[in-house]
């Protein structure tokens, strides 16, 4: 078994030690957020949706959640959900449109001809 870099401990040790907070508080947002995250960091796309749709639920109005799920659907190259996630975010009070621009997670999404029909609608609405 090939030996694990550091990095990669620190990473399974953050999962472990959120994923046990969320055993005993389920909806503990606070650990919710930090746990997508760590889950995208190490590469588990899946894992990192599961909680974006989760954290959703529970901050059904939060344009970050809906910006994360975004994320995790592009990352999963899910771009028709991804967008529609994305629009979820910026009626909800989402307004980073250059962060848009250069996400990482949103590379799949911002290959797609919907994603720049939406931004240029996006960028019409801030013109007026």
């Amino acid at each position: 078994m090939p030996k694990r870099s550091r990095a990669q401990e620190l990473l399974a040790f953050e999962i472990a030690f959120y994923e046990k907070l969320l055993r005993a508080y389920p909806d503990f947002v606070d650990v919710l957020i930090p746990l997508g995250t760590t889950y995208t960091r190490a590469g588990l796309y899946d894992k990192g949706l599961v909680v974006d749709l989760r954290l959703t639920q529970l901050r059904q109005e939060d344009p970050l959640a809906w910006y994360n799920l975004a994320c995790s659907y592009s990352l999963l190259n899910r771009v028709d959900e991804a967008l529609e996630s994305l629009r979820q975010a910026f009626s909800r009070g989402y307004t980073d449109l250059a962060y848009v621009q250069k996400d990482a997670d949103l590379a799949n999404l911002r290959r797609s001809p919907k994603f720049r029909q939406f931004l240029e609608s996006l960028t019409s609405r801030q013109a007026t």
